[in-house]
């Protein structure tokens, strides 16, 4: 089976988790870093997803699991320890036209979770389609040594000229391989922000601002 590699926007949406375990709360908390709605329906909660509650980052639903919990979502994560009850979450899901993922098993799932390297804006993700998490986890730690918090700056860097230099024809295309021969990334590395600003400037003629924080 292909997947279909997307960025999905789920700000403000409203997604479930069922289930209210260690799993849940890893869920949890990737789907607040992206700005959505989450429901955690399950009678009880881990330590983690409990702090979340106090904190009033999610809505629990203190109850057994039921089909109408889960309408009006944009996308259902299973991830209780129940066989019968996951493939129910997915049957109810695909019924009403839900995305769902059921945790740990792929032929219920209409999306699998990739493992994901973040540095600020930049994402980078790694899918095996779901044959060895392992694998997708070694990867990803690779990726981390890699590619450090220097690409967040950069990235925000990038951002900022990048209206200026689609305007600015006497520039030409080849400035963001001259600002990485130019060692940006290692001056960046290095916290030297009279480096960077001084490169950038060379090389594009535009100022930007740098924030190490």
């Amino acid at each position: 089976m292909k997947y279909y590699p997307i960025f999905l926007d789920i700000r403000d949406k409203k997604c479930v988790i069922v289930g209210g375990g260690e799993v849940a709360a890893r869920k949890a908390e990737r789907l607040l870093d992206c700005g959505a709605k989450v429901f955690v329906i399950s009678p009880k909660l881990s330590p983690e997803i409990a702090a979340l509650k106090e904190k009033n980052m999610i809505c629990h639903i203190a109850a057994q699991y039921a089909g109408d919990l889960i309408n009006e979502a944009a996308l259902i994560i299973g991830a209780t320890d129940d066989e019968e009850t996951n493939a129910q979450i997915s049957r109810d899901a695909r019924s009403k036209g839900i995305p769902v993922n059921i945790v740990d098993d792929p032929q219920k799932c209409d999306f699998i979770l990739p493992a994901v390297v973040q540095r600020g804006d930049l994402t980078i993700t790694i899918g095996t389609g779901g044959k060895s998490p392992a694998l997708a986890r070694h990867l990803r730690e690779e990726l981390e040594a890699k590619y450090g918090p220097e690409f967040e700056i950069f990235l925000n860097v990038l951002g900022g000229l990048r209206v200026k230099m689609a305007k600015n024809a006497g520039v030409g295309k080849d400035w963001f391989d001259a600002l990485i021969r130019a060692g940006i990334l290692e001056s960046i590395k290095d916290k030297d922000i009279k480096k960077v600003k001084e490169t950038v400037k060379k090389i594009t003629g535009e100022e930007v601002e740098i924030d190490f924080n």
